[in-house]
């Protein structure tokens, strides 16, 4: 095993649990991170296939799960950090209860930003290494029904456009992976099993992964998995951003 050390967060499944899979099989140590007990079951897995691993359970929608995890790697040398943490919620905006508004918010972007902020001083002073932030084709888009995790998301795209900027004569790597809808919990865990999306063909975590992983590795600035994707990222910028959202609407609206 490579005396090198990934960081992972949102391991237990989907997209973080196959990007933690790549790095055990580049050879890296791993510390995963999830507020789910499938944390350990995806932690065994990883050790199946050779991977020296520690789990930390924590909620980083708040300090004292973000205080958790750094403790466990503040006076280690980080290779790899993937910021793969998210939440979605669905609905009509009016409809959610604030509480868990605020969660959305701390979780995608204010401990999100906390742990960028971290990693990426340590990484400075260290000499470099590579960062991969799972941002989201939403960003571009108006959120209608979603309007709370496509305005996160928006911040995240946007926040590491700057970074890369502002870090590319300090040998830290960062790429923004923003795949359009993924094949995983994430619409269960929103509440939107009702919504007309949940028919939609998605991606599949393990491509949108392996491409984020490879985006990072050869140090390009974003990765957008898919053609469609790539399609409607590129309208984002022309078509008139009701047009957008209306888009958004009939994807996202529950149905009567």
């Amino acid at each position: 095993m490579a005396d090198t050390l990934a960081l992972v967060t949102g391991a237990s499944d989907g997209i973080g649990y196959e990007l933690a899979r790549r790095a055990v099989e580049d050879g890296h140590r791993l510390v995963i991170c999830s507020d789910s007990d499938a944390i350990e079951e995806a932690a065994d897995k990883l050790r199946r296939l050779g991977g020296e691993v520690e789990t930390v359970q924590a909620d980083l929608s708040g300090r004292r799960g973000v205080e958790t995890l750094w403790q466990t790697v503040e006076h280690r040398k980080i290779d790899l950090f993937f910021a793969n943490v998210g939440q979605a919620l669905g609905h009509a905006f009016h409809e959610q209860k604030w509480r868990d508004v605020k969660r959305l918010i701390d979780l995608n972007v204010l401990q999100t930003t906390s742990m960028l902020h971290r990693v990426g001083r340590k990484m400075r002073a260290q000499g470099g290494g590579r960062i991969l932030v799972t941002g989201s084709l939403g960003g571009f888009v108006p959120g209608p029904y979603d309007a709370v995790y496509n305005a996160t998301k928006s911040y995240l795209d946007s926040l590491c456009y700057a970074l890369q900027d502002e870090w590319k004569e300090n040998d830290v790597v960062l790429t923004c992976l923003m795949p359009g809808p993924v094949e995983t919990e994430i619409f269960d865990r929103a509440g939107m099993q009702d919504a007309p999306i949940e028919d939609a063909k998605k991606e599949d975590p393990t491509d949108v992964a392996r491409k984020g992983y490879e985006a990072l590795m050869k140090g390009e600035r974003g990765a957008i998995p898919s053609l469609p994707s790539k399609v409607i990222t590129m309208l984002a910028g022309i078509a008139p951003q009701g047009l957008m959202a209306e888009v958004h609407r009939w994807g996202a609206r529950p149905r009567d």
